[in-house]
């Protein structure tokens, strides 16, 4: 194995690494030394980056190709603050130079129903919306690892989500769209500490052969528990646990910080949810 791809995965799961996995290349790379950032230089982005990240966002593949997604590139500095404020007051939200809001988005295929006199009644139902929120994943995660490859940095913003409708409102969106997330992109603060790879959990929780099998789940959950504390006393945010911080939450409505309205709110912005 190679020992820069050794080192990755040994970044990754510690000593649960898998074992005989391909040669190294750029792509891979990439994607195993995702970090998320959350210090940000003043630097200016290159020219034309937004619509080179849209162009990788949009090759990822789109169900049907119906393209139900949207994004709005946020440059402005009170924008971005606002958006910030919305979010849990993240900061580094408004520091970032490019913050790219992803939408879920089927008012683009609503307004050619309307225009064209015909019906599209599979929009009102709930797969379309869980059509749209997919569409939006992939596209994002093309975008991001784009960034990187530049030698980017970024960071999602689920909080985006905390107070939808004001979002909707700040973005000027139309019914039948919803911001879901935001990512935020830039050069890395050279004056911040470096981020450092996060561990996740073992494969064995994640990775099933033919049939799902929770048979050793729980020893390998422990573990990671374990070294996800160590990870976070090394990176000075305290002895976090993997099984607490989930308890934490998830453990109430109110932990869900607002989004444990969803469903009232996505009706509210024009999705019936059928």
């Amino acid at each position: 194995m190679d020992s820069s791809l050794r080192d990755l995965l040994g970044a990754r799961y510690g000593a649960a690494a898998p074992e005989g996995v391909l040669p190294l290349n750029p792509v891979l790379e990439t994607l195993l030394a995702h970090r998320t950032l959350r210090s940000f230089d003043s630097r200016p982005l290159p020219e034309g980056l937004a619509e080179t990240l849209v162009a990788a966002a949009q090759s990822a593949a789109s169900s049907s190709n119906m393209q139900t997604w949207s994004v709005v590139v946020v440059r402005d500095p009170a924008r971005r603050a606002r958006l910030a404020e919305l979010s849990a007051n993240q900061g580094f939200a408004a520091k970032a130079p490019l913050f790219l809001a992803f939408i879920a988005d089927t008012s683009r295929l609503r307004r050619m129903s309307e225009r064209h006199g015909e019906p599209m009644e599979g929009l009102d139902y709930l797969e379309l919306f869980m059509v749209a929120c997919i569409d939006a994943g992939l596209a994002a995660q093309n975008a991001t690892v784009a960034a990187e490859s530049l030698g980017l940095g970024t960071c999602y913003i689920g909080a985006l989500r905390n107070r939808p409708e004001e979002v909707a409102q700040e973005l000027g969106l139309p019914p039948g769209a919803v911001a879901l997330f935001g990512l935020c992109v830039g050069y890395a603060d050279p004056q911040a500490p470096a981020p450092q790879i996060k561990p996740r959990l073992p494969q064995s929780t994640i990775l099933h052969q033919e049939r799902y099998n929770t048979a050793r789940e729980q020893e390998a959950v422990e573990s990671y528990d374990a070294t996800l504390t160590a990870f976070s006393l090394s990176q000075g945010i305290g002895p976090q646990g993997w099984i607490r911080r989930m308890f934490t939450r998830l453990g109430t409505p109110a932990a869900l910080q607002g989004r444990h309205r969803m469903k009232e709110v996505l009706r509210n912005l024009g999705f019936p949810l059928r």
